[in-house]
Protein backbone atom coordinates (compact mmCIF):
# COMPACT_ATOMS: atom_id res chain seq x y z
CA UNK A 1 0.00 0.00 0.00
CA UNK A 2 1.26 3.48 -0.85
CA UNK A 3 -0.36 5.87 1.57
CA UNK A 4 -1.71 6.26 5.08
CA UNK A 5 0.51 5.47 8.05
CA UNK A 6 2.22 2.12 7.80
CA UNK A 7 3.29 0.41 11.02
CA UNK A 8 6.86 -0.76 10.38
CA UNK A 9 7.66 -3.49 12.91
CA UNK A 10 9.84 -5.32 13.89
CA UNK A 11 12.06 -3.93 11.14
CA UNK A 12 12.23 -0.72 9.16
CA UNK A 13 13.44 -0.77 5.58
CA UNK A 14 15.67 -3.63 4.50
CA UNK A 15 18.14 -3.44 7.39
CA UNK A 16 17.55 -6.97 8.60
CA UNK A 17 16.51 -10.46 7.58
CA UNK A 18 12.79 -9.72 7.18
CA UNK A 19 10.91 -8.35 4.19
CA UNK A 20 10.85 -4.58 3.65
CA UNK A 21 9.48 -2.80 6.76
CA UNK A 22 8.72 -6.03 8.63
CA UNK A 23 5.45 -7.94 8.74
CA UNK A 24 3.11 -5.95 11.01
CA UNK A 25 1.80 -3.70 8.23
CA UNK A 26 0.62 -6.73 6.23
CA UNK A 27 -1.25 -8.47 9.05
CA UNK A 28 -4.91 -8.54 10.04
CA UNK A 29 -5.25 -6.88 13.44
CA UNK A 30 -8.16 -7.45 15.82
CA UNK A 31 -10.01 -4.92 17.96
CA UNK A 32 -8.75 -5.07 21.54
CA UNK A 33 -11.90 -4.81 23.66
CA UNK A 34 -10.10 -4.67 27.03
CA UNK A 35 -6.74 -2.92 26.57
CA UNK A 36 -4.50 -2.02 29.51
CA UNK A 37 -5.41 1.51 30.65
CA UNK A 38 -3.72 4.65 29.36
CA UNK A 39 -3.63 8.08 30.97
CA UNK A 40 -7.10 9.61 31.01
CA UNK A 41 -6.05 12.49 28.72
CA UNK A 42 -5.17 9.99 25.99
CA UNK A 43 -8.87 9.25 25.44
CA UNK A 44 -10.76 12.23 26.88
CA UNK A 45 -12.73 14.04 24.17
CA UNK A 46 -11.49 11.67 21.46
CA UNK A 47 -12.93 8.86 19.40
CA UNK A 48 -10.55 5.93 19.43
CA UNK A 49 -10.06 2.27 18.65
CA UNK A 50 -7.56 -0.15 20.17
CA UNK A 51 -6.07 -2.77 17.84
CA UNK A 52 -4.12 -5.87 18.83
CA UNK A 53 -1.52 -7.95 17.01
CA UNK A 54 0.05 -11.09 18.49
CA UNK A 55 2.73 -13.42 17.21
CA UNK A 56 1.39 -16.06 14.84
CA UNK A 57 3.06 -19.37 14.03
CA UNK A 58 4.01 -17.92 10.66
CA UNK A 59 5.60 -14.89 12.32
CA UNK A 60 7.59 -17.03 14.76
CA UNK A 61 9.15 -18.96 11.88
CA UNK A 62 10.72 -15.80 10.47
CA UNK A 63 11.15 -13.85 13.73
CA UNK A 64 11.18 -16.21 16.77
CA UNK A 65 10.02 -13.80 19.47
CA UNK A 66 6.61 -13.70 21.16
CA UNK A 67 5.04 -10.27 21.55
CA UNK A 68 1.81 -8.35 22.04
CA UNK A 69 1.43 -5.16 20.02
CA UNK A 70 -1.37 -2.80 21.00
CA UNK A 71 -2.12 0.22 18.82
CA UNK A 72 -4.50 3.00 19.83
CA UNK A 73 -5.70 5.25 17.01
CA UNK A 74 -7.58 8.31 18.25
CA UNK A 75 -9.12 11.33 16.55
CA UNK A 76 -9.89 14.51 18.47
CA UNK A 77 -12.73 16.92 17.71
CA UNK A 78 -10.20 19.45 16.36
CA UNK A 79 -8.85 16.87 13.88
CA UNK A 80 -5.67 15.90 15.73
CA UNK A 81 -4.70 12.30 14.97
CA UNK A 82 -2.79 10.35 17.63
CA UNK A 83 -1.26 6.89 17.39
CA UNK A 84 0.10 5.12 20.46
CA UNK A 85 1.96 1.84 20.02
CA UNK A 86 2.71 -0.48 22.93
CA UNK A 87 4.89 -3.52 22.39
CA UNK A 88 5.23 -6.07 25.22
CA UNK A 89 7.74 -8.88 25.37
CA UNK A 90 5.91 -12.08 26.33
CA UNK A 91 8.94 -14.11 25.29
CA UNK A 92 11.24 -16.01 27.65
CA UNK A 93 14.27 -14.02 26.53
CA UNK A 94 15.06 -10.43 25.45
CA UNK A 95 14.52 -9.29 21.89
CA UNK A 96 15.30 -6.16 19.88
CA UNK A 97 13.43 -4.41 17.09
CA UNK A 98 13.32 -1.23 15.05
CA UNK A 99 10.13 0.72 14.47
CA UNK A 100 8.62 3.55 12.44
CA UNK A 101 5.31 5.19 11.66
CA UNK A 102 5.76 5.42 7.88
CA UNK A 103 3.62 8.54 7.46
CA UNK A 104 2.57 9.53 3.94
CA UNK A 105 1.60 13.21 3.78
CA UNK A 106 -0.36 14.74 0.91
CA UNK A 107 1.26 17.94 -0.38
CA UNK A 108 0.48 20.32 -3.23
CA UNK A 109 3.92 20.30 -4.89
CA UNK A 110 7.01 18.73 -3.33
CA UNK A 111 9.17 21.50 -4.82
CA UNK A 112 7.26 24.05 -2.71
CA UNK A 113 7.49 22.14 0.58
CA UNK A 114 9.97 22.63 3.40
CA UNK A 115 10.62 20.68 6.60
CA UNK A 116 11.67 22.58 9.72
CA UNK A 117 13.02 21.29 13.01
CA UNK A 118 15.81 19.05 11.69
CA UNK A 119 18.42 21.68 10.89
CA UNK A 120 22.00 21.13 12.22
CA UNK A 121 21.26 17.47 12.99
CA UNK A 122 23.35 14.47 11.97
CA UNK A 123 21.66 12.12 9.52
CA UNK A 124 22.30 8.85 7.72
CA UNK A 125 22.06 9.22 3.95
CA UNK A 126 20.37 6.00 2.85
CA UNK A 127 21.18 6.82 -0.78
CA UNK A 128 24.93 6.75 0.00
CA UNK A 129 25.33 3.53 2.01
CA UNK A 130 24.09 5.21 5.19
CA UNK A 131 26.92 7.74 5.21
CA UNK A 132 26.81 9.97 8.30
CA UNK A 133 26.38 13.64 7.37
CA UNK A 134 25.21 16.85 9.03
CA UNK A 135 22.27 18.94 7.82
CA UNK A 136 23.56 22.30 6.60
CA UNK A 137 20.38 24.05 5.50
CA UNK A 138 18.05 26.27 7.51
CA UNK A 139 15.25 23.91 6.42
CA UNK A 140 14.95 20.82 4.25
CA UNK A 141 13.76 21.47 0.70
CA UNK A 142 13.41 19.03 -2.21
CA UNK A 143 15.10 19.06 -5.62
CA UNK A 144 15.89 15.35 -6.05
CA UNK A 145 15.37 11.95 -4.41
CA UNK A 146 15.80 12.00 -0.63
CA UNK A 147 16.04 9.16 1.88
CA UNK A 148 17.52 10.26 5.19
CA UNK A 149 17.36 9.18 8.82
CA UNK A 150 17.84 12.17 11.13
CA UNK A 151 19.31 11.05 14.45
CA UNK A 152 18.22 12.14 17.92
CA UNK A 153 15.69 14.55 16.45
CA UNK A 154 13.42 16.88 18.47
CA UNK A 155 9.93 15.96 19.60
CA UNK A 156 8.30 18.29 17.05
CA UNK A 157 8.88 18.63 13.30
CA UNK A 158 6.91 20.87 10.92
CA UNK A 159 6.15 20.32 7.22
CA UNK A 160 5.22 23.62 5.54
CA UNK A 161 3.17 23.48 2.33
CA UNK A 162 3.31 27.03 0.98
CA UNK A 163 0.88 26.57 -1.91
CA UNK A 164 -1.89 25.13 0.26
CA UNK A 165 -1.02 27.47 3.14
CA UNK A 166 -1.07 24.45 5.41
CA UNK A 167 1.43 23.06 7.89
CA UNK A 168 1.64 19.56 9.27
CA UNK A 169 2.91 19.50 12.84
CA UNK A 170 4.35 16.09 13.75
CA UNK A 171 4.89 15.40 17.44
CA UNK A 172 6.48 12.24 18.79
CA UNK A 173 7.51 10.49 22.00
CA UNK A 174 9.65 7.40 22.40
CA UNK A 175 10.79 7.86 18.80
CA UNK A 176 14.25 9.46 18.75
CA UNK A 177 14.76 9.47 14.98
CA UNK A 178 12.98 11.01 11.97
CA UNK A 179 13.00 9.61 8.43
CA UNK A 180 12.43 11.95 5.46
CA UNK A 181 11.71 10.29 2.11
CA UNK A 182 10.62 11.20 -1.40
CA UNK A 183 11.46 8.88 -4.33
CA UNK A 184 11.51 11.63 -7.00
CA UNK A 185 11.09 11.02 -10.70
CA UNK A 186 13.62 8.31 -11.58
CA UNK A 187 12.81 5.93 -8.74
CA UNK A 188 9.06 6.50 -9.10
CA UNK A 189 9.23 5.03 -12.58
CA UNK A 190 10.74 1.81 -11.21
CA UNK A 191 8.06 1.31 -8.53
CA UNK A 192 5.21 -0.82 -9.84
CA UNK A 193 2.74 0.37 -7.19
CA UNK A 194 3.56 4.07 -7.59
CA UNK A 195 2.56 6.44 -10.38
CA UNK A 196 5.32 8.11 -12.38
CA UNK A 197 4.20 11.59 -11.29
CA UNK A 198 2.91 10.81 -7.79
CA UNK A 199 6.16 11.82 -6.10
CA UNK A 200 5.16 15.44 -6.70
CA UNK A 201 2.21 15.27 -4.30
CA UNK A 202 3.58 13.24 -1.39
CA UNK A 203 6.21 13.26 1.32
CA UNK A 204 7.02 10.79 4.08
CA UNK A 205 8.16 12.15 7.43
CA UNK A 206 8.37 9.29 9.91
CA UNK A 207 8.72 9.17 13.67
CA UNK A 208 11.09 6.23 14.19
CA UNK A 209 13.47 4.31 16.43
CA UNK A 210 16.20 3.09 14.11
CA UNK A 211 19.74 4.08 15.10
CA UNK A 212 19.52 2.24 18.41
CA UNK A 213 17.10 -0.70 18.26
CA UNK A 214 14.68 -1.06 21.16
CA UNK A 215 15.48 -3.98 23.46
CA UNK A 216 12.84 -5.46 25.76
CA UNK A 217 13.47 -7.93 28.55
CA UNK A 218 10.76 -10.54 29.30
CA UNK A 219 7.65 -8.73 30.54
CA UNK A 220 8.88 -5.25 29.57
CA UNK A 221 6.80 -2.87 27.44
CA UNK A 222 7.79 -0.05 25.09
CA UNK A 223 5.57 2.87 24.09
CA UNK A 224 5.92 5.06 21.00
CA UNK A 225 3.54 7.95 20.30
CA UNK A 226 2.89 10.02 17.19
CA UNK A 227 0.57 13.02 16.93
CA UNK A 228 -0.30 14.65 13.61
CA UNK A 229 -1.93 18.07 13.41
CA UNK A 230 -2.75 20.17 10.35
CA UNK A 231 -2.85 23.94 10.87
CA UNK A 232 -3.48 26.80 8.45
CA UNK A 233 -0.81 29.15 7.09
CA UNK A 234 2.73 29.19 8.45
CA UNK A 235 3.79 27.46 11.64
CA UNK A 236 5.76 28.85 14.54
CA UNK A 237 7.29 26.63 17.21
CA UNK A 238 5.03 27.92 19.96
CA UNK A 239 5.96 25.89 23.02
CA UNK A 240 2.81 26.91 24.88
CA UNK A 241 0.66 25.54 22.08
CA UNK A 242 2.67 22.34 22.01
CA UNK A 243 2.37 21.91 25.78
CA UNK A 244 -1.40 22.27 25.51
CA UNK A 245 -1.39 19.35 23.06
CA UNK A 246 0.64 17.13 25.35
CA UNK A 247 4.18 17.66 24.02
Amino acid sequence: MRGGIQICYPQFGDCGSLDQHGFARNKIWVIDENPPPLHSNESFGKSFVDLLLKSSEEDLKQWPHSFEFRLRVSLAIDGDLTLISRVRNINGKPFSFSFAYHTYLSVSDISEVRVEGLETLDYLDNLSKRELLTEQGDAITFESEMDRTYLRSPKVVAVLDHERKRTYVIGKEGLPDTVVWNPWEKKSKTMTDFGDEEYKSMLCVDGAALERPITLKPGEEWTGKLMLTAVKSSFCFDQLELQSKGF
